[in-house]
């Protein structure tokens, strides 16, 4: 479920929304009728991280660590 309220009330009620975002739900703040922030349920921590689950599914070049040219810092104008 999704509740929008605006930056005033989610100020004023800024306990009740995080609560209601903790089982489950969003909470999207809006400013002038524009959306602002989200206030999401945060990932559960309760099962330990499992390393390797993403094996062979990504790679790093050999150079991936080498400093940039001085190119890429300085503008070139």
């Amino acid at each position: 479920m999704t509740k929008t309220v605006t930056v005033h009330d989610a100020e004023t009620q800024l306990r009740e929304l995080l609560s209601f975002a903790k089982e489950g739900n969003e909470v999207i703040i809006i400013n002038d009728d524009k959306p602002l922030a989200r206030i999401v349920p945060s990932l559960s921590t309760d099962r330990p991280r499992v390393a390797g689950l993403s094996k062979r599914k990504f790679w790093v070049s050999d150079d991936f660590d080498t400093p940039l040219p001085n190119e890429f810092w300085m503008d070139p104008k």
